[in-house]
């Protein structure tokens, strides 16, 4: 028998059997198909020597009016700038707090902040030091205070929190100095969460709005408040809880009629019939509990397991009006920051930025977007009486006049206006199309476009069953959109379209759904490709990627060009394409790293998150300048031996096989599997890694079988292949 050559179609292919998908790739990683063809994805390096605390979950690049680029981050915790290899914090600060004391333990890094009043601090929460005086005898000077961060270990009472300095105090100091405290404004966790507070679905329905804060106190089952009061909850901070509602505490509803800032008032333990059978009120619970905002609960009547509710991760939606960059924290404010002023690198992020105030602005918002052509400011799933965070409509849509994103009162004379849409229980995501702005809910898509007065926007709903699972979930280029919904793909060219996927059950068999809002989407349009990173069932963070080349559907292979990846060192936080920078630009995230910016002292738990360029060189170059190795491989299916009459009658001989490869830098290992049965371990024999280099003309073998299996990969650094046509020497050898 003569040469043969037994080629591939691209993209993996997961859903056929092992003997429909002959000629199929099954598994990859860092891999990609271009021209068809198999190759090695190009490597990427770190942009900076610092690394980022905690998670970054948005990042958006854009230009000032002098051609300046910059790239802001959101992460869970901070608003960060990137300017020329810098990174600056330019995060909102909430109302400073005057006149707080210290109080230190000698030998102890532990210090006590007392203030005046609430707080309203909670446990992870940043804190920025100012106008420090300090009492004597703490061992300590100022200037280990002034202007440094530190966070919130814990929170003792609703007037006092712990910080951890970085060396131990020398004196027993009772209280005493002066300092002015400056939160940061709270983003949210670090990670999506899902069934918090077990038994609060005793009856069924969700909690919508959720806010938290801790018990000051335990709560006994016999008595109608901490402490023994008979009317009364305290807790760490009641802050952005409704002046009136209900509170959840692990399996327990409690009704309050009123509130101050540590406590709920005119309480009813045990409401709606949550109270454990044989107690008195309701239901034990200890000092630091969890409390959740439960007042939007609804659907009471049939009995559920579990809990519905799902505390969100911290998560911006980051816009430019002009060279104004707008951000907006999920569920919070709207905050500006102008890259146009001389001194924009020491000036933070506010509601009062001058001629770009946001004050007027919703204050509990999902996302916000710019409408680029007619630049109203648009506010998804928001309040519906600004100011008053307890009448958020996650469906609700408010839109300011045109050119003026602090005007909101609807008048003859300007565009502001709003619109509430019907199909779904909460808005996910928005993004800017070819000519409309579209917008997700969690079942439907809609079309937002510009009409002109009366009624400013008009919206049609184009899909149903079709939701987005997670606001960063979807994607657009050359005026199509492509996201990924609770259970499929889809695009939206002007008619929504299932995309066929060759990869869907094995990516909605593995993917954790309940973490939907860490999902990210991102284009690289240098090689047509859409990619999302997930968390599969059982991790905390993304730890998965899938592929879809939108550049290579002409091909014979209807499932369309997907593929896959589990290589830890290339999962993503975010992505942002080539456009305003040569390269795309991407953020990888490690929980048990520790961030260098901003400087946080006693941080602990939240993370290192690395800024790297890609598409540069063959590996991964990492913020210390060393490199780490960036392997991959792609792996057929099982294919017959023999391809005319008979196929998998006969028993071949392979004598040899020519590899094909192109852009061969290094070396590249071929493994051959041969098999009497397809996909049967026990007839499977693996011919050891051949290595091939540039001047490798044929490799001899001696395998015998029905059948092969072929897998390409690279292991060490340096390298970088591309795979063509396997040739090889086959005869004839029996029946049995």
């Amino acid at each position: 028998m003569a040469l043969q050559q037994i080629k591939f179609a691209p993209g993996i292919d997961k859903q056929d059997t092992t003997v429909g998908a002959v000629g199929r790739w099954v598994d990859s990683d860092n891999v990609r198909f271009r021209y068809g063809l198999p190759e090695k994805v190009g490597g990427w390096q770190s942009l900076l020597a610092d690394t980022v605390v905690g998670v970054v979950r948005k990042q958006f690049a854009f230009v000032d009016l002098e051609g300046n680029r910059y790239v802001a981050l959101g992460t869970d915790k901070f608003l960060l700038v990137y300017f020329e290899g810098q990174l600056f914090d330019i995060t909102p600060l909430k109302t400073s707090i005057t006149g707080a004391t210290i109080a230190t333990a000698n030998a102890s890094a532990t210090c006590t902040i007392t203030t005046s009043a609430a707080h309203g601090l909670n446990v992870g929460d940043i804190v920025l030091f100012d106008s420090v005086t300090l009492p004597g005898g703490t061992g300590y000077a100022a200037a280990d205070f002034e202007d440094k961060n530190f966070q919130v270990i814990s929170v003792p009472t609703p007037t006092t929190f712990t910080i951890t300095q970085s060396s131990n105090a020398t004196g027993n100091v009772s209280t005493g100095g002066s300092i002015t405290l400056k939160p940061y404004e709270r983003v949210g966790p670090a990670e999506q969460s899902y069934g918090y507070g077990f038994g609060i679905g005793n009856y069924g329905g969700t909690i919508t709005g959720v806010v938290q804060t801790e018990l000051d106190g335990s709560l006994n089952a016999d008595t109608a408040g901490t402490g023994g009061s008979g009317t009364a909850v305290t807790v760490d901070s009641t802050t952005d809880f409704p002046s009136a509602g209900t509170i959840a505490i692990a399996n327990e509803l409690i009704t309050y009629t009123s509130k101050n800032s540590t406590q709920f008032l005119g309480i009813v333990r045990g409401a709606n019939g949550t109270a454990t059978a044989g107690t008195s009120n309701g239901q034990a619970h200890s000092t630091n509990a969890v409390v959740q905002n439960a007042t939007d609960f609804t659907g009471f009547g049939s009995a559920v397991e579990a809990s519905t509710i799902t505390l969100e991760p911290g998560l911006w939606s980051l816009n430019s009006f002009g060279q104004v960059l707008v951000a907006t924290i999920l569920n919070g404010k709207t905050f500006t920051w102008n890259a146009g002023i001389a001194a924009r690198f020491t000036t933070r992020a506010s509601t009062t930025t001058t001629t770009f105030l946001t004050t007027n602005n919703p204050t509990a918002t999902r996302s916000t977007l710019i409408s680029p052509t007619t630049r109203h400011l648009i506010h998804f799933g928001t309040e519906i009486t600004i100011g008053d965070p307890t009448t958020q409509d996650d469906m609700f849509i408010r839109f300011s006049a045109d050119e003026s994103i602090n005007e909101y009162t609807i008048e003859a004379v300007n565009t502001a206006g709003s619109q509430r849409l019907q199909d779904g229980t909460k808005i996910v995501g928005a993004l800017v199309a070819k000519e409309n702005i579209l917008v997700w809910t969690d079942n439907a898509l809609y079309t937002m476009k510009f009409v002109g007065a009366p009624f400013t926007f008009g919206f049609e709903q184009v899909g149903t069953n079709c939701g987005l699972i997670g606001q960063n979930a979807a994607i657009e280029i050359d005026g199509v959109a492509y996201w990924m919904g609770n259970n499929g793909f889809f695009s939206f060219d002007g008619t929504v379209n299932t995309l066929p996927c060759s990869v869907e059950d094995y990516v909605f068999d593995d993917i954790d759904t309940t973490k939907g809002q860490q999902i990210n989407a991102g284009i690289n349009n240098l090689f047509t490709e859409v990619v999302w990173w997930y968390p599969s069932t059982g991790s905390d963070f993304n730890n998965r990627y899938v592929v879809y080349n939108y550049g290579q559907t002409n091909t014979p292979t209807p499932m369309g060009n997907w593929y896959t990846g589990t290589n830890t060192n290339s999962i993503r936080t975010t992505w942002i394409d080539s456009l305003v920078y040569p390269k795309p630009y991407a953020t990888a995230f490690n929980s048990s790293n520790t961030g260098t910016f901003p400087a946080i002292i006693g941080e602990t738990g939240l993370g290192q998150s690395v800024l790297f360029e890609h598409e540069v060189g063959t590996d991964q170059i990492n913020p210390n300048g060393s490199t780490t190795e960036l392997t991959s491989f792609v792996q057929s299916y099982d294919f017959a031996l023999q391809t005319d009459q008979g196929i998998g009658e006969y028993f071949l001989a392979m004598r040899r096989f020519l590899p094909n490869f192109k852009n061969l830098v290094g070396d590249a290992q071929v493994t051959i599997s041969v098999a009497d049965y397809p996909a049967d371990p026990n007839t499977n024999t693996a011919l050891s890694p051949f290595t091939i280099t540039s001047t490798t003309t044929k490799v001899d073998t001696r395998a015998r079988g029905r059948y092969a299996a072929l897998k390409i990969e690279n292991t060490g650094s340096g390298q970088s292949w591309r795979f063509g046509t396997f040739q090889a020497d086959l005869q004839p050898d029996g029946r049995r």
